[in-house]
């Protein structure tokens, strides 16, 4: 009998103390996973609830901004990393704690909570931060694709790559997480061999991974999907399928994943 997939999750949680009033550690009993990814996490490790504190079988890792109750990641996994960074190189991305690069034998988890381009007043003055965020990680993840390693990009990446990836797109082609030079930027990793790999299994419309919170809007899937897992060429030989589950509730955006051989933590 071959071996059994080891699944990895991603899941922007909308703020970690919520998401386990909403039944987060319930869900989790249930999904069987090797690896969860989860972004904005928006709290300090000690403000973290005990519950999650106390779950068994899992190793954590959290990461948080200098400001409290933004942002932040943390990683959950069956098997001890090898090691895990946290800095992208430049004191202006590290301070809102968004990356962990976890190393678990051949395999490098990049997760990810990418900027949003809003500024204050909506006006998409984040939007140059944003990409240079995106080029930092760019920078680091492909330094190691080129030293062996097979790496997945998971997270919130905060875009919606092409039309078929919202509701709604001639509405908000001036909407950060659809501006062009946004999708571009996106674009660049796909041609230096990126792969997404939820559009390798399934390139039919209507699949997304957050809503407004607006009432109704999730009922009516007027979605966008914004949490992707890139794999670079190496990784994906190992990923045997894709999915979002727009059905777990928690957040306003649900989990997403691979299922993946678990000959990818090997040497072979």
């Amino acid at each position: 009998m071959p071996p059994k997939n080891a699944r990895l999750y991603s899941w922007n949680i909308n703020g970690i103390r919520a998401a386990t009033k909403k039944g987060m550690l319930d869900w989790l009993a249930r999904a069987d996973a090797e690896i969860l990814g989860l972004q904005e996490v928006r709290a300090w490790p000690e403000d973290i609830p005990q519950q999650v504190h106390d779950l068994e079988g899992y190793h954590q890792a959290y990461t948080h901004p200098e400001r409290k109750g933004y942002s932040g990641v943390g990683l959950l996994s069956r098997r001890k990393p090898d090691s895990i960074e946290t800095s992208l190189g430049e004191s202006r991305f590290d301070v809102e704690g968004r990356v962990q690069i976890a190393r678990f034998g051949r395999l490098v988890v990049a997760n990810g909570y990418f900027p949003n381009g809003n500024g204050k007043d909506r006006d998409n003055s984040r939007i140059p931060y944003k990409l240079d965020w995106y080029r930092a990680l760019f920078d680091k993840v492909q330094r190691l694709r080129k030293g062996g390693y097979r790496v997945l990009v998971v997270g919130d990446l905060n875009t919606a790559h092409k039309e078929i990836d919202l509701a709604r797109p001639k509405a908000n082609v001036k909407t950060s997480g659809f501006c062009p030079e946004e999708r571009e930027e996106i674009d660049r990793w796909i041609d230096a061999g990126w792969v997404d790999t939820f559009r390798a299994f399934e390139p039919g419309e209507g699949h997304y991974s957050w809503w407004s919170q607006r009432f109704g809007v999730r009922e009516k899937n007027i979605g966008w999907r914004l949490d992707y897992v890139l794999a670079s060429p190496a990784a994906m030989k190992f990923v045997k399928n894709a999915f979002i589950l727009p059905d777990v509730k928690g957040s306003d955006h649900c989990p997403v994943g691979v299922d993946l051989d678990p000959a990818v933590f090997g040497s072979s």
